[in-house]
This record gives C-alpha cells, structure tokens and sequence, in this order.
C-alpha cells in the first residue's frame, strides 16, 4: 500500500470515528472515537502531508457504517465496524472500573474469548442441522408415500448434498475471517514501523476509555508496544477486538463441519441400514433423531447458558415440529403429484 493510500485509509478512520461518536450514546466510548479521530487524522499526514479534506472519498462501506451507527448505534455494528479497521472496539467489553487493566499479555483481549470455541460451535450446530434437515427430508418423503428405497436413496443424496453445502459454507467463512484478520495485521504492522509512539498513545486512549488514568495507561501501552513479539497482538486484541486464537484453518473447520453433519444426518438412515422396511424404519428414525435432537440441544445449553432441559426440548420441539410439517406437505404433494 503507497503513502497516499495509507492516507485515505487514516482519513477515513477520523471520519467515521466522527460519526461514530456523535451515533454513540455512551459518553466514555464517543469520548474515545473522538480522540482516535485526532490521532487518524495526525497519523495521516504523516503518511501524506500534503493531503486535503478535498481529497478524502470514504468508500461505500463507511457511509453505509455511519448510516448505520446513527440508526441504530455503533455496538450492533461491530462485525462492519472491525472491517473498516475501527479502533477501540475492545472498549465495548470493558470490565468494570478497578478491572479495566490487563495484568498480563494472557490478559490482553480475553474478553474477545468465547467459550467453547469454534470446533465445539461448528460440532454442535453441525450435528443439529444433519438432524433436523435429514429427518424433515425423509418425513417428507415418507408422508408424500415413498418406498423403502427411494427413501433411503433420498436421504443419502440429502446427507451428502447438505454435508457438502456446509463444509464449503464453513470453508468459505473461515477464510473470509482470516484474509480480513491479515489484512488488518498487515496495515497495524506498517503503521507500528511508521509511528510506534502514535498506536501506543491509541492503545492508551482504549484503556482510557476502561477506566484507567491516563498516565498508567500509557506506560502500560508503551511496555506492550515495545515488544516485537507481542506489539502485533496486543494491537489486534485491543485496537481491533480480534482474536487471532480464535482463527482456525479453513480446511479444517470444513472437514469438522462435514463429519458433524453427517453424523447427524446418518441418524435417521440407521433404521433403513439395518434392514428396517417402511413403516417401521420410520418410527425407529424418527425416535433416534428425536434422541438426537434432545440431546443436541441440551448441548447447545452449555452455549447458551440454559438449562440442558429446557435446551433439549426446545430443539425437540422445533424439530420435531419442521419434521411434522415436512411430512404434512409431503402427504399433500404425493397427493396431488401422485
């Protein structure tokens, strides 16, 4: 990226970092926004000081970003927010005052952490979504009055169909996720060669924003910057709220995805493999994926944090309802197809 680009891209920051802070109802945080607008625009002409307002065209996404931030307000907007490469967004997770300072690089971002991780996510919805999906397939098939065999050959192509719908789904989500993380590492690491002083007075601002004295803020900041091994991933953590724990590989998250949708979706077909004809194969199906969606749900409460109970038949009851329905509409469309 040349000097004039590095420009635009500070330029822009300031700008909507105005808007955002006039959009936000939080004074700490519109306080911050206005400093880090400040600091953009004297980071910018460092990289072209020849440079006018006349000269800045926010892109598309910005103005869509400052549309949306008046509308409805900067917080709900963080994914947009993060790819514009918005600082302070960290702040949004602030803890309360007299825990605002990390203790550690461990500490840096641990509030961007989530539980459980995406492996455990990807598993668990995976195998919900094989069940509910596969299932409603077969009910309906067996309501518009299928054979045995077309049954079976009809959730076999609707395990393999939607198996690869979702490896290439979560392949392609992944790797978004990552290119826009080494984006914006790749721009953090010009800036901190260019003017290390200025991301550290940033860095300071953010833990401002938390709670923390100026003067302590910016020591600590400066300690964080001046290590080459971690200046990059305090940056990130705290400038950008990413994560780069969190960022698995692509390849693997599809693989994951896969095997867990077809886990689900085998569950129904186990009657069909083990030699069951229409209409038990389709009682004993239907049980197992109901077990299934019981105990995926209760699952998904260790997400959620609700109780395994109440997660487990509410999925029953979503299921099992798309299930009824699929079956309904099949009868109806064998009906008149038939």
């Amino acid at each position: 990226m040349d000097a004039r680009a590095h420009w635009q891209d500070e330029m822009q920051s300031a700008w909507l970092y105005r808007q955002l802070a006039q959009a936000e109802p939080e004074a700490r945080i519109g306080a911050l926004f206005t400093e880090l607008a400040g600091e953009a625009e004297a980071q910018a002409s460092q990289w072209w000081p020849e440079g006018t307002a006349a000269d800045l065209h926010p892109e598309a996404r910005a103005r869509l970003a400052a549309a949306l931030a008046r509308r409805v307000g900067p917080r709900r907007i963080k994914p947009l927010l993060v790819s514009l490469k918005v600082r302070g967004l960290s702040a949004y997770g602030a803890a309360p005052p007299g825990h605002a300072m990390p203790q550690s690089l461990d500490d840096v971002g641990r509030g961007h952490r989530q539980f459980g991780g995406g492996n455990l996510r990807a598993a668990v919805f995976g195998v919900n979504d094989g069940l509910v999906s596969n299932a409603s397939l077969i009910m309906g098939m067996v309501g518009a009055s299928a054979s045995t065999s077309t049954v079976l050959t009809t959730g076999i192509a609707g395990l393999l169909a939607g198996a690869m719908s979702m490896a290439a789904g979560e392949f392609v989500s992944v790797r978004s996720q990552r290119e826009l993380f080494e984006h914006q590492i790749a721009l953090e690491r010009d800036e901190l060669e260019k003017y290390p002083e200025a991301e550290a007075e940033e860095l300071a601002l953010i833990y401002q924003a938390r709670g923390v004295a100026l003067d302590e803020a910016r020591a600590f900041a400066k300690r964080l910057v001046a290590d080459p091994k971690h200046a990059l991933d305090v940056l990130a953590r705290e400038e950008l709220g990413l994560n780069p724990d969190e960022l698995g590989s692509p390849t693997g998250a599809a693989l994951f995805s896969f095997g867990a949708f077809t886990a689900g979706a085998l569950v129904p077909l186990v009657p069909f493999f083990l030699g069951l004809q229409l209409p038990s194969a389709a009682f004993v199906g239907a049980a197992l994926a109901a077990a299934g969606l019981f105990a995926t749900g209760a699952a998904m409460s260790l997400l959620s944090g609700r109780g395994p109970l109440v997660g487990g038949l509410r999925m029953l009851g979503i299921g099992g309802g798309a299930g009824l329905l699929t079956y309904f509409i099949g009868s109806l469309m064998g009906g008149v197809i038939g």
